[in-house]
């Protein structure tokens, strides 16, 4: 015969399998996250917020149901991230308010503490919405409590939560259009089936997580869970539109009350939701004890801050913009495999040929593609919103084919390219002449000329008029570069010896030193002698911060007008790249 009843050290063990199982799948849940915004974090919020529970929870051990239950609440509310992070706080928070006194809980007692959980999450959310964690919740709550009052086996009734919680999660795309047009179940509900999922294998004795408060042994009769139906995971939040989230900025803080010292306003937490829905949605507001938490989606933050002020001190304050979310979780999704790849992996055709559709989005007006060797170089350019890095330079030029195969990874309406290296400008043009695509090559022969030129455009100019600027710019910029020399050799009148330092400035070597520092410093002098504004140094591989310092220092004595930019580049072969301007 199964439990009648569990003890705070089963519930514990029931939480830490559901946590686990959750941050196991996390990312599976973001692929569904579409609603309330297509932001891809829910899995994540949801684990950052079962983690905090179950940190708590561990902190405060205890055989007594209700006191581990309140801990796992406590920690749930302190953590909690995102829409489904606070809902799932609060329906573990009604759970465990309905077991406070309760040494043990009988399978009623869980069915109705579920129930409790539901009624305590809808009452925080302003406006409930069907098709979520919250009809997934509910509908499981409601089948709980039936099931128990005819069956007295905790297993048994855990299965059926779970199930039940199954059922409605397939349910959710004919309860919330968006999830119906977009191919997917609700993202939040599926997180809440992952966690009863876990509870229902540690009563099983399925559990492979060993942690010394677990309780004893469960019945050998393991439970095998159905697999969960989701389609289309990989384009999910590209079916939506950035610009269709109207509340983007994602807030979530804390108001305590009652400092010390400090006054505080009444508090009417109806007309505060009502000021907050004025310009805001996904609201919830959660008043527990001395302590305020707040989640809401808004326009204006700032509106949200100075209204909170008055009722006590701001913490914890977090801010995310969805539509930044959105769009880079865009980008990861087209270029996920192709950024940063080598010449032969493109050409392998690895990553391109299992983008997403372009049919799935609307086509930017603009996109780009960019040569650059170092990860810190290709960082730089991605954060210049630069599309697909190629890795190339001296030693690994990518072909005509790469080209031709990330010009038609891209979903834009006319592309640049930067080169970035006088030996495979060639081969961008002829992928031009390869494509029916509309694709620009700006002719950069540097990484600080393409740098230059990225930094130039402006997507609300013509492609022509761009092309101009970019051109411009990348033509303003002094470039030098260090490497080693491979051999004794002279030119250009310089001697040059095998392994020593050689400084290039643009494509003429104008130093060789045995010393780096001096080879750095007297290549500097060379590109300042028609003067500049401003340097910018990139540090590779072989540089060091020593060398890195005195040379800033060493710019700063006699150049002092000059402003220097130190950033990491990580590229081989060249511990140092300089651009002036």
């Amino acid at each position: 015969m199964g439990k009648r009843a569990i003890n705070g050290s089963d519930f514990a063990g029931m939480a830490l399998l559901g946590a686990d199982l959750l941050k196991r799948n996390a990312e599976q849940v973001n692929a569904l996250n579409v609603f309330p915004v297509p932001d891809g974090d829910t899995g994540t919020n949801m684990n950052l917020t079962m983690t905090s529970g179950i940190t708590e929870l561990k902190n405060k051990q205890s055989a007594h149901l209700g006191k581990t239950a309140e801990a796992l609440s406590k920690g749930l509310l302190m953590g909690a991230r995102g829409n489904s992070g606070v809902i799932l706080s609060q329906l573990f928070r009604g759970f465990s308010k309905s077991l406070a006194h309760a040494e043990e809980a009988t399978a009623i007692d869980i069915a109705v503490a579920l129930q409790h959980g539901v009624d305590m999450a809808y009452k925080a959310v302003v406006k409930p919405v069907e098709g979520t964690i919250l009809t997934v919740a509910k509908e499981a709550a409601r089948h709980a409590v039936q099931f128990a009052r005819r069956n007295t086996e905790v297993l048994e009734l855990m299965k059926e939560v779970h199930q039940k919680a199954y059922d409605a999660l397939q349910k959710t795309p004919d309860l919330l259009p968006i999830l119906k047009q977009v191919g997917v179940v609700d993202s939040g509900g599926q997180g809440l089936v992952y966690i009863y999922e876990g509870f229902v294998q540690s009563l099983s004795g399925n559990s492979e997580i060993v942690d010394h408060f677990i309780s004893e042994a469960a019945p050998a009769d393991v439970y095998v869970p159905q697999p969960v139906r989701h389609t289309d995971l990989l384009s999910a939040q590209a079916k939506l539109e950035t610009l269709d989230i109207e509340f983007f900025y994602d807030m979530e803080f804390f108001i305590k009350r009652n400092i010390p010292g400090a006054s505080a306003a009444f508090f009417d937490e109806s007309a505060y939701k009502k000021a907050l829905s004025k310009d805001g949605d996904s609201i919830l507001v959660i008043t527990d004890d001395d302590l305020i938490k707040v989640h809401v989606h808004s326009r204006k933050p700032g509106d949200v801050f100075n209204l909170s002020v008055p009722y006590g001190e701001l913490t914890d304050m977090h801010i995310l913009n969805m539509r930044e979310q959105h769009r880079e979780l865009l980008e990861e999704e087209v270029h996920q495999t192709t950024v940063n790849l080598s010449a032969a992996e493109l050409l392998a055709g690895q990553a391109i040929d299992n983008r997403p559709t372009e049919q799935a989005f609307e086509r930017a007006p603009y996109g780009m593609i960019t040569v650059a060797l170092g990860d810190g170089v290709a960082e730089l350019f991605r954060s210049s919103d630069v599309d697909i890095v190629l890795s190339g330079g001296q030693t690994m030029n990518p072909s005509t084919e790469d080209f031709v195969k990330a010009i038609e990874a891209l979903s834009a309406n006319h592309i640049f390219i930067f080169p970035n290296n006088s030996n495979i400008i060639l081969a961008a043009e002829q992928a031009v002449e390869l494509t029916e695509r509309s694709v620009t090559v700006i002719p950069t022969k540097t990484i600080p000329q393409g740098i230059a030129a990225v930094l130039a455009f402006k997507e609300d100019e013509t492609a022509e008029r761009n092309k101009e600027w970019m051109i411009s710019a990348a033509s303003t910029v002094v470039s030098g570069q260090i490497t080693k020399a491979v051999r004794d050799t002279t030119i250009d009148g310089i001697e040059i010896t095998e392994g020593h330092y050689i400084g290039i400035k643009e494509k003429a070597i104008v130093t060789s030193e045995a010393e780096l520092l001096e080879a750095c410093k007297a290549l500097l002098a060379s590109m300042l002698e028609e003067e500049g504004d401003i340097v910018t140094i990139l540090t590779g591989e072989g540089s060091t911060d020593d060398i890195s310092a005195s040379l800033s220092e060493w710019i700063g004595e006699h150049y002092s007008d000059l402003e220097i930019e130190l950033q990491y580049g990580g590229q081989p072969l060249y511990p140092y790249i300089f651009a002036v301007e």
